[in-house]
């Protein structure tokens, strides 16, 4: 398969992956690629993911890139917060939530944490459209109880209010019988007295 062919086959692939070139062709010589890499076609995400060089590199994608390499993850914490406009926007890195153990990846076209949760901790989160595929991002109430969940520094309403926590967006975007019925999920007293000072916050915010 040629480049030209190649391009047009994947032309709706914002990432793809050996496994999905296999796919449609399963005799396809992984030599190529490197020859791509080379001649600029294509540049390398982690091992066996590629985007093609020309794509648009925007927050959207970098959420399908880190939902695709790394599985299962969903977007969440302080990315998925800014995210939801509840804190400032981050360009550092894109955090995630895996039932696999905490890894980092640097890649060429950003930095993708993840951290590991449970599996009964596993959910509250959602498909967003982005062109002809979706990314996995938590609900602004899940990751709102991720956050608080895995920074055990955060304890007090000063804590609370170094986050910088859009108030009025909170009130706007946080459904507070969503968060109460997620948090019953997590059965963690630290977690319940974190949500009570966040509550009160944005209720005299």
């Amino acid at each position: 398969m040629n480049f030209i062919t190649f391009k047009e086959q994947f032309k709706n692939f914002s990432i793809f992956s050996v496994n999905d070139i296999r796919m449609i062709d399963p005799g396809f010589f992984n030599q190529r690629l490197v020859e791509w890499q080379k001649k600029g076609y294509i540049k390398k995400i982690i091992r066996k993911f590629y985007i093609f060089s020309d794509t648009e590199i925007n927050e959207q994608l970098l959420f399908l890139i880190a939902n695709k390499i790394y599985k299962p993850s969903y977007i969440s914490f302080e990315t998925a917060l800014a995210y939801y406009g509840l804190i400032p926007e981050s360009v550092y890195k894109i955090s995630s939530a895996s039932t696999n153990k905490t890894s980092v990846f640097n890649t060429s076209t950003g930095k993708f944490f993840y951290t590991t949760v449970h599996k009964k901790l596993f959910f509250g989160y959602k498909l967003i459209d982005y062109k002809k595929e979706n990314f996995v991002i938590a609900t602004a109430e899940k990751a709102l109880l991720d956050f608080f969940y895995i920074n055990s520094h955060i304890k007090t309403k000063n804590d609370i209010l170094e986050l910088r926590i859009n108030e009025g967006v909170s009130k706007d975007v946080i459904k507070i019988p969503v968060l109460d019925e997620y948090l019953d999920r997590f059965q963690n007293k630290t977690l319940e007295r974190k949500i009570k000072i966040f509550k009160e916050y944005i209720k005299n915010a």
